[in-house]
């Protein structure tokens, strides 16, 4: 049986023509031509079949029935946003907090052409300045960028992540889990703002905005609310300039829509989330005709090549990843998380608490299979939200929560968060002295916030404590690379599934250009595989 066939007799191009001893119809041989991404190919007959030529002839005798373009992982997605961000790929390594995204997956992912963001989301500044300073002597002139997260219950690390950042000369930041626009994050946005010799805006700090509701894209879509750009030029953080150029850029220059994401999301999906916020776009582009125009990116549910394609041809100037990485070598887990990883299907997932979210109750998508964190998490939110303190939680309960989740009493946990707050944000700590209800809610976040960083170094006894943070792009992921190399965790290097990921997207899009022109494959064709 032919691994080819044509049924489009109106698609035959009679001016293009191919050598007949250049037309090969092996299925081994067709596979490596479609695999040969820079070489167009051509649909030819070669003989009773069909096969494939990379080479048009003016001396040719067969006509070309079909053909797909030469298409490289590069050429996927937005140009602008790899010239903007000095990238070769418009694939980005989205940040994962505590240093998950680590020092070591941003510099291989940046030394090969990918942007990735570090993961400084609940460490301290001095912390988030000795990895800037890491990766800033790796990659002098980037590309790489550093997570900035919304902290409502602890201001005091956002604004002192803005300080460093600023101090540091750090030129692109992704902000993650924002409900609102604060004045942290539009002092990093203004303060990089000058005036090029043509009248333009020279926009010094880049932003990239994870959102997943419109309310929360249009700010970052829009320039800076005049309220805060007052706020900061009255307290000296920016100049007159910079307050009236302000006027004319958006929040962001980049916009991912983060749909079924791990860690913080609103589960949205993917199909519907995407176009959604590219309207959204399209609509505040045309009243403010911005110049670099608003690019909006793909980020949550991305972890085949399948998903990566269907991300780029539904508009996404680039893709996100973040839960996949977090299964490679290079990312800040320990080995125990990462082999854990590298074993979830699509439903080891499930919603729990977030920490520093907790008292909102604001939810985060971790891994189940293997961990109990879920399931004690959301047992310590139930009791906070039942009682007013820790005192009015009934015996038989405290003792239970101190032997299966703390493992010590909670009066020297408290001891310890006192300890811990102190040196991170004594605002808070004051705050809770005085408000049972905010002190029980620092206790239990003593849980959540330890659980991933045990996940991290791999504390030993923990196990089944771990907070690992995934989506259910994870398990589809592993799914595809069932049966190859890649299905090994300790083989999953990032750079190596960042260009499994987009050359099986090139490989599909090519395949789908000749189905388009009438050409059936056989099945072994049809489908991307890592080797």
């Amino acid at each position: 049986m032919s691994a080819l066939s044509f049924n489009n007799k109106n698609q035959i191009n009679w001016a293009w023509q191919v050598e007949a001893a250049a037309v090969n119809s092996e299925s081994s041989e067709i596979r490596k031509r479609l695999m040969d991404l820079k070489k167009p190919v051509y649909l030819a007959q070669n003989g009773a079949g069909l096969g494939l030529s990379q080479e048009v002839s003016a001396q040719g005798t067969e006509a070309v029935l079909a053909f797909a373009q030469a298409l490289n992982p590069e050429d996927l997605g937005d140009a602008a946003f790899k010239q903007q961000h000095n990238v070769k790929y418009a694939y980005h390594g989205g940040a994962m907090a505590n240093g998950i995204a680590s020092v070591e997956l941003v510099i291989a992912l940046g030394k090969a052409g990918f942007l990735c963001s570090f993961g400084a989301a609940g460490l301290v500044p001095d912390v988030i300045e000795d990895s800037i300073k890491r990766i800033q002597a790796e990659l002098p002139n980037g590309p790489f960028a550093v997570n900035l997260i919304h902290a409502p219950a602890e201001e005091a690390l956002e604004r002192g992540a803005v300080e460093r950042f600023l101090k540091l000369g750090v030129d692109t930041v992704e902000a993650s889990a924002y409900l609102g626009l604060t004045e942290h994050i539009v002092w990093y946005r203004l303060a990089g703002l000058s005036e090029n010799a043509d009248g333009t805006v020279n926009i010094g700090n880049k932003v990239i905005a994870k959102v997943s509701r419109t309310e929360v894209g249009r700010r970052f879509m829009e320039p800076a609310p005049q309220k805060l750009v007052d706020k900061l030029l009255a307290q000296g953080k920016i100049t007159p300039l910079q307050a009236e150029l302000s006027k004319r850029v958006p929040m962001a220059d980049d916009i991912t829509a983060e749909a079924d994401s791990g860690g913080h999301t609103d589960n949205r999906p993917f199909l519907t989330l995407l176009p959604t916020i590219i309207t959204l776009r399209d609509e505040i582009q045309a009243q403010y005709n911005f110049s670099p125009a608003l690019r909006v990116g793909a980020g949550g549910g991305i972890g085949t090549p399948e998903a990566a394609l269907a991300a780029f041809n539904m508009g996404a100037a680039y893709i996100v990843l973040g839960s996949v990485n977090q299964a490679c070598i290079e990312a800040g887990a320990s080995e125990h998380t990462r082999k854990l990883l590298a074993g979830v299907e699509m439903a080891d997932v499930t919603m729990a608490p977030a920490a520093d979210m907790f008292e909102m109750g604001v939810k985060l998508q971790v891994v189940k299979r293997g961990s109990m964190f879920a399931m004690r998490a959301n047992k310590l939110y139930d009791l906070y939200m039942n009682y007013d303190s820790i005192e009015a939680i009934p015996a038989a309960e405290r003792e239970k929560i101190e032997k299966q989740i703390f493992r010590q009493n909670l009066d020297d946990v408290w001891a310890g968060t006192i300890d811990f707050f102190h040196e991170r944000d004594p605002e808070m700590l004051a705050r809770a002295q005085s408000s049972p209800k905010r002190k029980m809610a620092l206790i239990f976040r003593w849980y959540l916030g330890l659980s991933s960083r045990w996940s991290n170094i791999g504390e030993k006894g923990r196990e089944m404590d771990y907070q690992i943070w995934a989506g259910p792009s994870l398990g589809a992921f592993n799914s595809w690379v069932k049966g190859t190399y890649l299905q090994e965790y300790s083989q999953r290097k990032a750079v190596d599934v960042a260009l499994h990921l987009l050359k099986g997207a090139a490989y599909l899009q090519r395949v789908n250009q000749l189905k388009l022109q009438g050409v059936s494959l056989e099945q072994s064709l049809l489908g991307y595989s890592p080797e």
